[in-house]
């Protein structure tokens, strides 16, 4: 009787029933540019996950100070191969990287190669086909105030999304004695610890950065590398040299810009794949086959895979015409990975040749050297003080003009017999000299 009632008393004053919603199709009002940002980048955002090694600050002193930690963060996929772009914190010292896609698949993923400067890594995970690329925008017209999406895993919350705002730009930040981060972005966009190596968006769904720290202690203020670096980093990274060991024969600049980023040659090497297929210095190229190239990054994903002997068609801009080119690859000669590979294990060194002209600059009577781009943290030469920027001009009694000179002086018996080996480098135009004790088992 009661609910009866009820019921004769919400007729009687013409009340509505609750329904429930005619579609379940979002509406225009609540499809907002922040929730379509979101849907065009998550699915190319993976989560990063693993156990490593750290040392112990707190615990120093007292007997062994490394202790197991789960580590995490994100990436972006940035080839449907399955190659994606982090921080190198994120996976340095993992030994299983364990990757989460967006539809929740976990797969383990291979270390591939990452530039310690930068603090990025590329890492490879199986693909079956179905990965998509993130869509890549540009750092070289950001504005303050302008609305930026990061996207990650903080603290494993897998996926999660927040706004804000670019607060800054061009800062240089110190992290620690041997890391920092210069000419990145500052946002207000909360950033968390399992943020790093994931990307910041702006509205139309575009990476415009790495996620990369946030200020200890600080809210509201975290960095993120601009995408320009990034990709650039991440050619170098991928480049077709070092992931299928064959040469295109050219060296190039991304020209960015908010009409969309060019790839410009700069120099051609004489004789090489590029020389023999008519590229000169100046052309834009635009597509090699089918597949259209912005950035340097296009250019080296589109021969990966491809071998010696393999021919490609190049497409470039030249004085205002299109003009199509045959290139046929040439096959590296691994020798010079080899020695690079041998220096970074038993040195903890990465370093780069200088050429004749800029080797002038520095006003010495040394006849050359190799400069110092990475030191590996608690390695031989870190231990010395060695830093990222010294040039290395001689190791035992002999000159390191060029990589030949170091892997002669590696595989020398004098390296492998002396104990401490005696190095000289260059600091500001001052000699410096020390005495590096190596690992055994050289």
């Amino acid at each position: 009787m009661r609910n009866s009632s009820l019921i004769l008393w919400i007729v009687l004053l013409g009340l509505s029933p609750i329904h429930p919603a005619k579609s379940a199709v979002a509406s225009d009002l609540r499809l907002t540019p922040t929730v379509r940002a979101i849907q065009r980048t998550i699915g190319s955002v993976v989560n990063i996950h693993g156990r490593k090694t750290v040392r112990d600050e707190l615990s120093a002193g007292r007997g062994d100070n490394l202790r197991l930690v789960n580590g995490m963060g994100a990436g972006v996929i940035i080839d449907e191969r399955g190659y994606v772009l982090t921080n190198y914190h994120v996976v340095e010292g993992v030994s299983r990287i364990q990757v989460t896609l967006n539809d929740k698949r976990t797969v383990v993923a291979k270390l591939i190669d990452f530039d310690l400067p930068t603090d990025l890594a590329v890492i490879r995970i199986p693909s079956e086909g179905d990965l998509e690329p993130i869509q890549v925008g540009t750092s070289s017209d950001l504005m303050l105030g302008e609305t930026v999406i990061a996207i990650g895993n903080p603290y494993g919350y897998s996926g999660s999304a927040s706004e804000g705002i670019i607060s800054a730009l061009n800062r240089d930040v110190p992290v620690n004695d041997n890391q920092r981060y210069d000419n990145v972005i500052q946002t207000n966009a909360d950033i968390n610890p399992g943020n790093s190596g994931g990307p910041l968006v702006n509205i139309d769904g575009e990476m415009i950065g790495i996620n990369a720290a946030v200020r200890v202690g600080a809210q509201g203020i975290a960095f993120t590398i601009p995408v320009d670096d990034a990709m650039a980093i991440a050619a170098k990274l991928l480049s077709a040299e070092k992931v299928s060991g064959v040469s295109h024969g050219l060296v190039g600049r991304d020209n960015p810009s908010s009409d969309g980023s060019r790839f410009i040659v700069q120099n051609v090497a004489a004789g090489g794949t590029a020389d023999r297929g008519g590229v000169l210095a100046g052309d834009v190229i635009t597509h090699v086959g089918d597949f259209p190239v912005h950035r340097r990054l296009d250019f080296e994903r589109a021969i990966i895979g491809r071998a010696e002997g393999d021919q490609i068609e190049v497409s470039v801009e030249r004085d205002g015409e299109q003009l199509t080119l045959d290139m046929e690859l040439d096959a590296v000669t691994r020798g010079s990975t080899a020695v690079a590979t041998k220096v970074w294990s038993k040195l903890g060194l990465r370093l780069t040749p200088i050429s004749k002209s800029a080797f002038r600059n520095y006003k010495t009577g040394y006849r050359g050297g190799m400069k110092v781009v990475a030191v590996r943290p608690r390695s031989p030469s870190a231990d010395q003080g060695i830093r990222p920027g010294d040039i290395l001009i001689g190791m035992l009694r002999w000159e390191t003009i060029n990589m030949d000179n170091v892997a002669f002086i590696l595989n020398s018996d004098e390296f492998r017999g002396q104990e401490p080996i005696k190095f000289f480098i260059l600091r500001d135009n001052e000699p410096l000299y020390g005495h590096m004790r190596l690992a055994s088992g050289r």
